[in-house]
């Protein structure tokens, strides 16, 4: 089979494998479509430390069973499927406390198991969720990242009527959005300085109060917002971002940060308001309600899908991720 194998840092190549065959407890999946992640980039360019070389990477994507192991029940060949990228260990402190996402000893399909960017993909059974009859290749590559945003909101535990920021007007910036207004929020903001971005924002995806800057901002929350939430991975986003929060409000950092770079925060802001500021780190539980938000329609898969590439055309969706072109790339299946 065809599979995008990252030989070792910088070094990728489209080539053939040997087809993958399911083991006792596993399911064979050919995959429709896989979604390109910052995550995959960072793979690619040595800057994620777990990743061991060579490997088929890709954690965003979702297809058809073709193969079921002896020993798996409740799943069976032509049924559409998604999957948890997750593989943690179970046994772990962290695991054994209901905190898998934490597992000491992470691990996770596309990032250090083969994955996605392939034509055919082994997984474990517990991995594997159905997908709704008519649920598109496209909502099925983004069940994922969307999954990321629950987790996000999980955290957030926000009420209804709640006001919103969303630092980055991105794919996963978009799609925080998205998700705070099907939660019933009373203002979804967006701040993001490409203004071809925030245009997006508003006439695609219908988000009316959209920003260079938060200051612009100021007139609609003249008191902040209940809570802000940074999608952009920008350490001095970070940084700013808690002077949009509302007394009382709450701070979260979804994008993923450069290791080791500082945010410098005012403790005693912090401390006199009684803001919180917490962080998200992947997906947790989220996975089956991710597939019941899109199903809902609550994030527009089509329109946040913008690019789909055959695999061998795989270089040229690397090149529109990292120009930053478009929203969603996904590769595989019934590329274009």
């Amino acid at each position: 089979m065809r599979a995008v194998v990252v030989e070792q840092p910088h070094v990728v190549n489209v080539t053939e494998i040997p087809d993958p065959v399911a083991g006792p407890d596993e399911v064979v999946v050919q995959v429709a479509a896989c979604g390109i992640c910052g995550t995959d980039v960072h793979v690619i360019e040595g800057d994620f430390p777990p990743t061991k070389y060579p490997l088929v990477i890709g954690h965003e994507f979702g297809g058809t069973i073709v193969e079921v192991g002896k020993n798996v029940t409740g799943l069976k060949v032509g049924q559409r499927v998604g999957s948890d990228p997750t593989l943690n260990c179970g046994a772990c402190y962290f695991c054994q406390r209901g905190m898998g996402n934490l597992c000491e000893n992470w691990n996770a399909i596309g990032v250090t198991a083969s994955g996605g960017f392939a034509e055919y993909c082994a997984l474990p059974a517990r991995t594997i969720y159905p997908l709704p009859e008519g649920m598109s290749d496209a909502a099925a590559g983004l069940v994922e990242p969307v999954a990321c945003v629950v987790r996000g909101f999980h955290r957030l535990q926000p009420l209804v009527g709640e006001t919103y920021l969303i630092y980055g007007a991105g794919p996963m910036g978009l799609q925080n959005a998205q998700v705070a207004r099907y939660n019933g929020a009373s203002l979804v903001a967006i701040v993001d300085i490409n203004e071809s971005r925030l245009q997006r924002a508003k006439e695609v995806f219908g988000f009316e109060h959209v920003a260079t800057s938060v200051e612009q901002l100021r007139e609609i929350a003249p008191r902040g917002f209940d809570n802000v939430i940074e999608a952009t991975g920008v350490t001095k986003v970070a940084e700013m971002a808690i002077n949009a929060v509302k007394r009382r409000g709450k701070l979260l950092l979804f994008g993923v940060c450069p290791p080791g770079e500082k945010a410098s925060y005012d403790a005693f802001k912090i401390y006199n308001e009684e803001i919180t500021i917490m962080g998200t780190m992947a997906l947790l539980n989220s996975y089956g309600p991710a597939i019941d938000i899109l199903a809902a329609g609550a994030v527009d898969a089509e329109a946040m899908v913008t690019h789909h590439f055959t695999l061998d055309r795989f270089d040229e969706a690397l090149e529109v991720v990292r120009k930053g072109q478009g929203l969603k790339v996904q590769v595989g299946g019934r590329g274009a």
